[in-house]
């Protein structure tokens, strides 16, 4: 008895599910349809991202090339192309690279664009701090600039950021430029009490350090001496 029930619930359950088949089908075949578009979609996207940054990275190394040869002008035309339409990771690095390419002919300009990565709250922290680096030291070759060269350097310098022993190196070499030995040798002992210096900057401030030692230990030089009197007229013939 049970099975005739049982096999009278299944024909039940085999009517609504075909009831329910041809009332939503559409839906059903449209929903999966889209599935399989959208997945298809994403790999095409990401072949296609790839392929771009494939592309840009390509197009950027014959960029770098240009420049070492000189040709600094078709250098940040391809640099400027890349900023402009690359992908997302090169746009920045293109920019950079972009003012870095112009600046022996137009140092302000140059700088500016340093200062508009650095500004720019959408750029990687680290490259913003490259520009920022890129635009202090080409201040502090500008009379007019080198005060707020200076500034941004100190504030480069500060424990913790990626540039600081840099920073602090630029500062200690302008420092004995004015002959402030002590200032100097500040910046200097700094790098070198740094747990992460690298062997290049060791050697830098090392050097650097002797150099202002041997200026302290030099002795004075001789004041000038006073200029001669003048002989006396000889006095007129009678």
């Amino acid at each position: 008895m049970s099975d005739i029930f049982q096999e009278v619930d299944e024909e039940v359950r085999r009517d609504k599910a075909a009831e329910f088949w041809k009332k939503h089908q559409n839906l059903i075949l449209g929903a999966a349809v889209l599935i399989v578009l959208a997945s298809a979609g994403f790999r095409y996207w990401q072949y296609e991202r790839e392929r771009a940054a494939q592309a840009a990275g390509d197009q950027f190394q014959q960029a770098l090339t240009a420049l070492d040869g000189g040709k600094a002008e078709e250098a940040k035309a391809s640099f400027d192309a890349i900023a402009a339409k690359g992908p997302s990771g090169y746009r920045a690095l293109a920019q950079l690279a972009a003012a870095g390419a112009g600046a022996a002919k137009d140092p302000q300009g140059a700088i500016s664009a340093f200062d508009a990565i650095s500004g720019d709250a959408a750029i990687d922290p680290l490259l913003r701090d490259t520009a920022r680096l890129r635009a202090a030291l080409m201040r502090v070759d500008i009379p007019a600039e080198q005060q707020k060269g200076e500034a941004a350097l100190t504030a480069l310098s500060a424990a913790g950021g990626p540039y600081r022993r840099l920073a602090a190196l630029a500062l200690g070499a302008l420092a004995l430029e004015r002959q402030d030995y002590d200032d100097a040798a500040k910046q200097f002992d700094l790098v070198l009490g740094d747990p992460e210096v690298s062997p290049n900057e060791r050697q830098a401030a090392s050097r650097w350090l002797g150099l202002v030692a041997s200026n302290r230990s030099a002795p004075p030089a001789p004041p000038a001496p006073a200029p001669a009197a003048p002989a006396p007229a000889a006095p007129p013939a009678k």
